[in-house]
């Protein structure tokens, strides 16, 4: 039961599987918020890493679950952690994992694929595994990784999804929906075939984890030495939707977005087509979103292709009063938001 004080002032709804609503998440922060003077960046909407004051360096600090199920939960774990850090400007370099197997259904196979995974992650960014805690859990039906990683930023170096500035333009590397797809793939296998999906294109989607690949490490470290970015964000759950608005709340801006420059990659548009799923709105892991000042885009574009990383000119950073905006054809449209990321419907 909610104390008096919550019932008194709020009217009891139950949310739908994801994030909080954004607006009651932002309240809830401000309530309660507790920090010192060497908070550099705390809890806020959009950002996704806390920045911590060491002395000579910025500690930067970041956490996230995987709670779907996966036969990859421990390699998730490591590059969903790592992409929403470096994001910051900073390099990960330790990495700790909350470790949840369920009852009755773990054993020493599972344990080690786990472990394995984390490990082999960790080994390839050439992060330390430095520490955790692992359960067996009672009332779970799937394995639960927690993971927590910490890296470090030169002070002059930091990046947030809050500095960008107007008149920047917004570049999307690879597409979406990387993560969506490898997941509709993986999860709806059997269905897929028996409705006439080719083996050779059901493990392509399946292979989008790892190409074009859900880890942004490499372009956001490439983007961030080679440019003064203003900010950098991932969009991930609620897709590239949810993380254009996520930006915008952070830096305070509006955004003006063509639908026509968003590279929806071809399995990913057929497989949401196919389950009646919005690409803008499935879970994005793999795509980085950048500003910077718009005379430097095309200089950015050209560095990541030169790397066969894909990337495009996606909009501009516009005054807040602007809104957040798509164009589709000739009309202007309010990008739609997201309550609920659109890949749940194939858990509902």
């Amino acid at each position: 039961m909610l104390p008096s004080w919550i019932e008194a002032n709020h009217v009891r709804r139950r949310f739908s599987v994801g994030k909080l609503p954004a607006e009651l998440l932002a309240r809830l922060l401000e309530r309660y918020r507790l920090e010192d003077d060497r908070v550099v960046l705390g809890a806020g909407i959009g950002e996704d890493a806390a920045v911590l004051d060491l002395g000579d360096k910025y500690l930067v600090a970041k956490t996230d679950p995987i709670t779907f199920a996966t036969d990859q939960i421990g390699w998730y774990a490591v590059h969903v952690n790592s992409n929403d850090l470096v994001t910051t400007g900073a390099t990960p370099l330790w990495f700790l994992a909350t470790v949840l197997l369920p009852e009755n259904e773990s054993d020493e196979a599972l344990a080690e694929d786990v472990f394995r995974q984390i490990h082999d992650a960790c080994a390839a960014l050439g992060v330390s595994l430095v520490g955790g805690h692992t359960e067996i859990t009672y009332g779970l039906d799937r394995p639960i990784v927690v993971g927590q990683m910490l890296g470090e930023v030169e002070k002059d170096s930091l990046i947030t999804t809050g500095g960008a500035k107007v008149g920047d333009a917004i570049v999307l590397t690879k597409g979406v929906a990387i993560e969506g797809t490898a997941i509709i793939a993986r999860e709806r296998e059997t269905q897929l075939r028996q409705l006439g999906y080719a083996h050779g294109f059901i493990e392509r989607a399946k292979r989008y984890l790892f190409e074009p690949g859900i880890s942004v490490v490499r372009e956001a470290t490439l983007a961030s030495r080679s440019f003064r970015l203003h900010s950098m964000h991932d969009p991930t759950e609620g897709g590239l939707a949810m993380g254009l608005y996520e930006l915008a709340e952070a830096a305070g801006v509006g955004l003006s977005i063509e639908e026509e420059r968003i590279d929806v990659l071809p399995e990913c548009r057929k497989l949401c087509a196919e389950f009646e799923l919005d690409p803008l709105g499935t879970i994005a892991s793999g795509a980085l979103l950048i500003t910077l000042p718009a005379e430097q885009a095309d200089g950015l574009v050209a560095v990541l292709d030169s790397q066969h990383i894909a990337a495009s000119v996606i909009g501009q950073v516009q005054p807040v009063q602007a809104g957040v905006k798509l164009q589709v054809g000739e009309s202007i449209v309010d990008l739609p938001r997201f309550a609920q990321d659109e890949i749940a419907k194939l858990f509902a």
